[in-house]
């Protein structure tokens, strides 16, 4: 744990979380206006909040979970019409491979899509994420397995 203090404002809170805020809502919702919305709605709770953090990895910790809900209450609502832009992809994603990647990504159930990224793309470690969504690093272990076998059934599927 950290003993850094929260960070306080909103564009302290923008310049330090909003690019991991930011990837981590796209690759759940799968474009950008959404993530972007997300990520608004998250830093909108944390102004409310900002006042009731133990220190910084406690704020980072909620920034991320709060950003998951709001992503879920989105995802639940477009849940039956959803629609990935993939020229939002390209356009983030020059590279031909780290498109797959993405897509392949998205593909995944939530709860698998999220250890994932927060994993491998975020650097984060079992135990960590396990605080953050509320289980076990047993349980966090075992999504991170079958997201991986998920994502390999993918890749040959698909010819990547």
């Amino acid at each position: 744990m950290s003993d850094k203090k929260p960070i306080g404002s909103c564009e302290e809170v923008f310049t330090a979380y909003g690019d991991l805020l930011f990837r981590l809502c796209f690759i759940m919702l799968g474009n950008e206006a959404d993530a972007k919305d997300a990520v608004q709605d998250t830093v909108v709770s944390y102004l409310t909040k900002k006042d009731g953090f133990k220190n910084a990895d406690h704020e980072k910790a909620w920034l991320i979970t709060t950003a998951k809900n709001k992503c879920r209450d989105v995802f639940r609502f477009k849940l039956r019409h959803r629609e990935i832009n993939i020229d939002d992809l390209q356009e983030l994603l020059p590279d031909k491979t780290d498109l797959n990647c993405i897509e392949a990504l998205m593909s995944l159930p939530e709860k698998y899509r999220l250890v994932i990224t927060l994993y491998y793309v975020e650097g984060y470690r079992v135990n960590e994420i396990a605080k953050i969504i509320g289980k076990t690093p047993s349980a966090v272990k075992m999504r991170l397995q079958t997201g991986r076998k998920m994502l390999q059934e993918i890749y040959l599927k698909e010819g990547f």
